[in-house]
């Protein structure tokens, strides 16, 4: 069965320009990359939306960041059984492998995959109820959070504030897992919450000390 396409030609061109520039430029790096291997001192979780670009955020160059992308940045509860869990593997090879000092969950505004959630907790969405939905199954995980934001009136507000809840929900599941619980406790891993506002370039930290995100 032939299924795979040809790249299409703007892709072509810009690698092309790539290879031209900032490759030959440095050429070295990339080698020295490839034959040390990586050693990133953090790993980002982020969501899927193009519109999160990590790298360029903190000014990361190739090999600095160990990043895993899912919808809506969400960390699924520890467990085990056999079945596939793509976002704990990667965690499982950063932390046990990769031995990355940070741990970063990083939400965002104006997150397609929170708004889902709200229109199915809300009863607007009965396609992501299916069983054979993966982002609403995938969404079930934040789904818990919504009684949080349930009240609020401003549509606007409760989507911040649930897009808020995918860090928290996240950070709270990532500490089910026992050997990023025993690497935090022996602080050999630190782990952070972050959201980012899109249009403003805002970034934003949580304390959970006081429950609350803080400017950066």
């Amino acid at each position: 069965m032939e299924y795979a396409k040809p790249l299409p030609s703007y892709l072509v061109q810009r690698y092309h320009g790539w290879k031209a520039t900032s490759y030959k430029e440095n050429q070295v790096w990339y080698r020295r990359l490839a034959t040390d291997g990586q050693h990133p001192r953090a790993m980002v979780i982020s969501c899927c939306d193009s519109r999160v670009h990590v790298t360029s955020i903190f000014g990361a160059d190739q090999g600095e960041f160990f990043i895993h992308r899912n919808i809506a940045n969400l960390i699924p509860p520890y467990e085990v059984g056999g079945n596939r869990h793509g976002t704990s593997a990667t965690i499982d090879y950063a932390v046990n492998v990769l031995k990355v000092a940070h741990l970063i969950v990083l939400g965002h505004s104006q997150c397609g995959g929170v708004q889902g959630c709200i229109d199915m907790c809300e009863g607007h969405a009965p396609e992501l109820e299916a069983k054979d939905s993966f982002v609403g199954r995938w969404m079930d995980i934040l789904r818990p959070k919504y009684d949080l934001v349930a009240d609020l009136a401003d549509r606007e507000q409760k989507a911040r504030e649930l897009e808020k809840q995918t860090v928290v929900v996240s950070l709270e599941n990532l500490m089910t897992f026992p050997f990023v619980a025993s690497a935090v406790k022996d602080n050999s891993l630190s782990v952070h919450g972050l959201w980012t506002n899109i249009g403003e370039g805002g970034l934003e930290s949580y304390n959970p000390a006081q429950g609350r995100f803080e400017p950066v």
